[in-house]
Order: C-alpha cells, then structure tokens, then sequence
C-alpha cells in the first residue's frame, strides 16, 4: 500500500503548536493594502488559531499528523 500524501496547500498555510492548537494567517492582508488602517494590518500581521473543534479536526487529518 502506498504512503498517505499531506495536503501540500494545508502543510503551507496551517501549522500546529506544540500544545495541539492549529496556527493560521488572518485573511484580507495580501493586497489592497493602502485604504486599511495601521492598526488593522498590525493585527491582520499576527497569527490566529483555528477555533472550531471540528475545523480542527478537519486541519489536523489534511496534515496527517494525528491519523
């Protein structure tokens, strides 16, 4: 049987902590950038995590590494 593939696109964008949590970036910072506030792209620059049980789930088994 061969090897199970990760997700290439969810290896890029998520990364889990050591505590089990999922990191992601915040969305609406790749452009257009001049009309947002310094504020707003100061915290749009800070990582989120992925709230939802079942996102996280749902992240955790694109990565493989909780099958």
């Amino acid at each position: 049987m061969p090897k199970m593939k990760s997700r290439r696109n969810a290896r890029d964008r998520f990364k889990v902590t050591a505590t089990g949590k999922v990191m992601r970036q915040h969305s609406y910072f790749g452009h257009i950038l001049t009309k947002k506030s310094s504020k707003r792209k100061r915290h749009l620059r800070q990582h989120g995590f992925v709230e939802t049980q079942g996102d996280v789930k749902r992240v955790k088994r694109m990565l493989l590494e909780y099958r």
